[in-house]
C-alpha cells in the first residue's frame, strides 16, 4: 500500500486518566512494528487523560489527539481548552466538528472553521469531521450537505493549510449504530469529497489530503474500506 494511512481512535467520554495510561501502555507494543512513514496511529482520550496518555506514549508509535479545541487563545470560556494548552501537553492531533459536538453542543460549520484555524495556528493536525444524517442520505442530499460543510468549514484557508489538514467522513447514520457504508459507498463519497477539495484548493491539495472513514469501522470491514483508492484510514469510535 503506497498511500499514507491514519487510524485514529476517538475515545469519546470514556476512561479516567489512570485508565488512559494503562490502555496506552498495553496498546503500544501492539503497534511497535508499524512504520510511521506508512501508518499513523492516534488515540484521542478525554481532556483529563491527555497528559497521562502523552507520557505513556512517549517514544512509541502512538500519537495523541484531543477531542476539541477552542478558537481563542485564552479568556472567559468556561469548560473550553485552547490550542496552547494542548500543545504544551504534547498533543499532536485534534478532532474538530464531530457530529456529536454538532448535535449536542451547538457546533456549526462556522465554529468548525474557527477551531480549525486555531488548531493550525498552534501546529496541531486537525481532523475535521463531516457527514450527513440518515434522512439526508435517503433523500439524495449527501453531496449537497458535504459540499456545504466543506466549503464553510474550510473557508479562508490557504492551500498550504489544507495540505496539513485531515478530513473524516462520518455518515451520522452509521456512528455507533452498527450500520456501515459499504466500501463502494464510502469510496464514492470520499471521491466526491476529494473533488470538492480539489476544486477549492487545487489538484495537489486534493491528491494529498488524507480522508478518513468514520462510521462503525471495525476489524472485519476495515481492510476492505482502506483498500479503496480514496479511503485513507479511519476515525474509530
Amino acid at each position: 500500500m503506497s498511500k499514507k494511512v491514519i487510524i485514529a481512535g476517538n475515545w469519546k467520554m470514556n476512561k479516567t486518566a489512570s485508565e488512559a495510561r494503562d490502555f496506552v501502555e498495553a496498546f503500544k507494543p501492539l503497534v511497535k512494528d508499524v512504520e510511521p512513514g506508512d501508518v499513523s496511529v492516534v488515540v484521542c482520550p478525554p481532556f483529563t487523560g491527555l497528559s497521562e496518555a502523552v507520557k505513556a506514549a512517549a517514544g512509541s508509535n502512538v500519537k495523541v489527539g484531543a477531542q476539541n479545541i477552542h478558537w481563542e487563545k485564552s479568556g472567559a470560556f468556561t469548560g473550553e481548552i485552547s490550542g496552547a494548552m494542548l500543545k504544551e501537553l504534547g498533543v499532536e492531533y485534534v478532532i474538530i466538528g464531530h457530529s456529536e459536538r454538532r448535535q449536542y453542543f451547538g457546533e456549526t460549520d462556522e465554529t468548525v472553521n474557527k477551531r480549525l484555524k486555531a488548531a493550525l495556528d498552534c501546529g496541531l493536525v486537525p481532523i475535521v469531521c463531516i457527514g450527513e444524517l440518515l434522512e439526508e442520505r435517503e433523500s439524495n442530499k449527501t453531496e449537497k450537505v458535504l459540499d456545504r460543510q466543506l466549503r464553510a468549514g474550510l473557508a479562508g484557508m490557504t492551500t498550504e493549510q489544507m495540505e496539513k489538514t485531515v478530513v473524516a467522513y462520518e455518515p451520522v447514520w452509521a456512528i455507533g449504530t452498527g450500520k456501515t457504508a459499504t466500501p463502494d459507498m464510502a469510496q464514492d463519497t470520499h471521491a466526491f469529497i476529494r473533488s470538492v477539495i480539489t476544486d477549492m484548493f487545487g489538484a495537489a491539495a486534493g491528491a494529498s489530503v488524507c480522508i478518513l472513514y468514520g462510521g462503525s469501522m471495525n476489524p472485519s470491514n476495515s481492510g476492505d474500506l482502506i483498500r479503496r483508492e480514496d479511503v485513507d484510514g479511519g476515525l474509530v469510535g
